[in-house]
């Protein structure tokens, strides 16, 4: 009976076990696409962490895509705007490009545009919707079901509409603005970068330029210093990624 009662309590370990790592594996995002037009996504995973996707594909208007992340998986994912690639994925996008291929495979996209970032931790999950590399689309992040704050995330305000002239990305025929640019890649300066003497947390301050994108998405980091409260947090959810949630 004492050797039952071990056998017994040891499948029930290594069941529990399994179904402990099932869980922490489990974690997904999906990607949406509310736009008019395609999105391009690119995804870079973060140092040691392993590709997705390739990198990068193509997603049309009102179309979703499912990544399974690996457990203590890390990244940032963006969306690229006005590309056109050939049929051996070479091309180029208005916005975001990366390395002019449809395949990022590891490669980061070009500034100005809008990153979603997450960290998956064995307790707690970490996400933010950044504007410190400029703004290109519109992002949201919800979590989906987890525990915890599980708050949202992203900037839902089309800030190519409100850009300050000296940030703007012109369309090739001038018309419209395609993109935003941070105050830090426009003039190139330590106070709107956070670096030299402006490089800590304490001497890096909101600027004129961060508080525009600031008041018009106040759950989205608008600088590298910003507020903590642009972090968001989660335990156990998997993660909805809309772009263009105003649409």
């Amino acid at each position: 009976m004492e050797a039952n009662a071990m056998l017994f309590r040891s499948l029930f370990f290594l069941i529990s076990l399994s179904l402990l790592s099932l869980h922490i594996s489990a974690t997904s995002i999906t990607l949406y696409n509310k736009c008019s037009h395609p999105v391009w996504p690119g995804i870079q995973p973060g140092a040691g962490q392993p590709i997705l996707a390739r990198g990068g594909f193509k997603l049309l208007p009102k179309k979703s895509y499912t990544l399974q992340l690996p457990p203590a998986w890390s990244g940032r994912l963006w969306g690229r705007h006005g590309c056109s690639f050939n049929r051996q994925g070479h091309g180029k996008c208005a916005t975001g490009d990366c390395g002019g291929a449809l395949f990022c495979n590891g490669m980061g996209g070009t500034p100005p545009a809008t990153l979603a970032e997450i960290t998956l931790g064995s307790e707690q999950d970490f996400y933010d919707v950044s504007l410190v590399d400029g703004y290109n689309l519109a992002i949201s992040i919800t979590p989906i079901k987890g525990s915890g704050k599980c708050t949202y995330a992203g900037c839902v305000s089309d800030l190519n509409m409100m850009c300050p002239v000296g940030l703007q990305v012109r369309s090739h025929d001038n018309r419209q603005v395609v993109a935003c640019r941070s105050a830090c890649a426009a003039f190139n300066s330590p106070r709107y970068c956070c670096t030299g003497t402006y490089g800590s947390p304490q001497s890096c301050k909101p600027t004129a330029y961060s508080r525009i994108f600031k008041n018009a998405c106040p759950r989205a980091y608008s600088y590298a210093y910003d507020d903590p409260t642009s972090i968001a947090t989660c335990t156990g959810g998997s993660y909805f990624l809309t772009f263009c949630p105003h649409h």
